[in-house]
């Protein structure tokens, strides 16, 4: 076992800001985070789990046990602007363009990004994504005030409980965090970048083509393509509808693949464990 050392380079580690909050709608018909919106003016977010209190026992005139009360998800979130979409969930409407208050309070999830930074690398060593589950919001309060010479922002602030989601082989959670730095490539790692894409969504790309064999023996009402050109710059390649009613066995045909793009969502925890190979509780 090798001594132990303190502050070597590379290892003076922080964490600081937060960007990239999204906040998610609970489905309760497909029992899903399917939609996410982004969430612009955030200004902080407040982890503050509480529970988990000791009881201490005591026998043989000793403390003999400790025991834990359950744990609970809290997070306070702070914003000088919020989308649409947060108000219906934060117990509001809008009817006829007049927006009504103390409506019922919706589940949603949340995502925000915080950034790691060590010594050498400045704030560009890593970040951390937060995922979290089985929110609902309490009433905040909203102070107005004149207009003077120190000109101010309204701030506003939500404080928000959660209800845990089920994750395979462990306790339920409400909350997910992944770093960055514990992957090799960091954020160009290929599991990192696809849960990039759930989390905030994907646009639309170009179609592309891919070669098939008719499934019928009329490649026209099939809406086969057929290519041309030798997919030089000088001469890329082409792709239009065949004319074909028959099958021409010396063709190649194609078929039009849309890539229309996808919605941000919010994957559940065990989808991301699988999805990065974790074993949890083995």
């Amino acid at each position: 076992m090798a001594v132990l050392t303190w502050d070597e380079v590379g290892e003076h580690l922080f964490e600081t800001g937060d960007d990239h909050a999204v906040v998610y709608p609970y489905d309760s018909d497909a029992k899903a985070y399917n939609h996410g919106y982004a969430w612009s003016g955030i200004t902080g977010v407040t982890e503050s789990p509480s529970g988990a209190e000791e009881t201490a026992l005591y026998a043989d005139n000793i403390k003999y046990l400790s025991l834990r009360s359950a744990e609970e998800y809290g997070q306070t979130v702070t914003a000088y602007a919020y989308p649409e979409e947060f108000a219906k969930l934060d117990g509001s409407a809008k009817i006829n363009g007049v927006r009504i208050y103390q409506q019922a309070r919706k589940s949603f999830g949340f995502s925000y990004r915080s950034i790691i930074g060590n010594d050498t690398d400045g704030n560009d060593h890593g970040v951390r994504l937060h995922l979290v589950y089985g929110l609902t919001a309490s009433p905040s309060e909203r102070s107005y005030k004149t207009v003077n010479d120190s000109p101010e922002a309204i701030e506003f602030s939500w404080e928000m409980k959660g209800i845990p989601v089920a994750v395979k082989n462990a306790k339920p959670t409400c909350l997910v965090t992944l770093d960055s730095t514990d992957f090799e490539g960091g954020v160009e790692n290929a599991n990192w970048k696809w849960l990039e894409a759930q989390l905030y969504g994907t646009d639309a790309s170009a179609d592309t083509y891919e070669a098939t064999e008719p499934t019928t023996t009329n490649p026209k009402t099939e809406g086969l393509y057929e290519r041309s050109g030798t997919g030089t710059t000088e001469d890329p390649y082409v792709y239009t509808l065949t004319d074909d009613e028959t099958v021409t066995v010396s063709k190649t045909y194609y078929k039009k693949i849309t890539h229309p793009g996808t919605d941000a969502r919010l994957p559940l925890p065990d989808e991301i464990i699988e999805q990065f190979g974790v074993t949890v509780g083995g």
